[in-house]
């Protein structure tokens, strides 16, 4: 009989679902990990011994599909880190685009919800879910109205999650981190000014450092650990105390 945890991951291809998969994988964890595009999340999976699976959290189709196709193979989920986001065009609220909004609230909040709606049948008793959120909920920075909006929407129904599935002793938590050293700010404006960028973001952090993936990555296991086993609807900031 396979006592081997399940752990699902949204967006598990690169940045921190890649860092949290490899740091499942180290603790003995089956993981499985999911992304829009197939050769991306084949690729990452191959290289860290994860199970790919191709599902776009924007599609409520292919989420439900996601969730009948892991019943079939896997049976029951023990971690279910919902990570897949996108940040979306900054723009002022009277510059808003009906498109970006849409894009960013069907990845961010209607996807992230009905991952979980989806995924509850499948949950053992003593499971972890955890959201991936951002400091920016707690923040009201010109120009990012959209993008903190789907966290604080998404920190939300976390909490609610975490009351109604506290009888299955399920436990739901968020992690909210600040600014985290992913390959993002390379592949948009090159390693030289991705390096301005990152150093000046520490400059405001009062710790004087960017976070990494594994600081995220490390957080999800406790959460899904037998130590977590009294956190539930709790949020964690992992930010180098940028919302002082």
């Amino acid at each position: 009989m396979n006592t081997k945890k399940i752990a699902v991951i949204t967006g598990g291809n690169s940045g921190i679902g890649l860092a949290t998969a490899k740091e499942l994988i180290s603790r003995g964890t089956t993981v499985i990990i999911t992304g829009r595009r197939k050769e991306a999340v084949e690729k990452a999976a191959a290289e860290i011994g994860a199970i790919p699976l191709v599902a776009d959290q924007a599609n409520v189709g292919d989420i439900s599909a996601l969730s009948k196709l892991i019943e079939a193979r896997f049976g029951k989920v023990d971690i279910l880190f919902i990570n897949a986001g996108i940040t979306g065009v900054a723009s002022f609220i009277e510059n808003a685009e009906e498109e970006n909004f849409d894009q960013v609230m069907d990845i961010n909040f209607k996807g992230a919800y009905f991952t979980l709606s989806k995924f509850i049948p499948l949950l053992n008793p003593g499971a972890s879910v955890v959201f991936l959120s951002s400091n920016t909920a707690s923040m009201h920075s010109p120009q990012s109205s959209i993008y903190q909006a789907s966290k604080v929407a998404l920190n939300s129904i976390a909490k609610t999650a975490a009351a109604e599935l506290a009888p299955g002793k399920i436990r739901v938590n968020t992690i909210s981190p600040g600014p985290t050293k992913t390959n993002v700010l390379n592949n948009s404006y090159g390693e030289e000014m991705a390096g301005s960028i990152w150093e000046n973001l520490a400059g405001i952090v009062p710790l004087k450092k960017i976070g990494t993936p594994e600081d995220v990555a490390k957080m999800v296991a406790y959460l899904s650990s037998e130590h977590a086993s009294y956190i539930t609807g709790a949020d964690f900031l992992l930010d180098g105390g940028m919302t002082l």
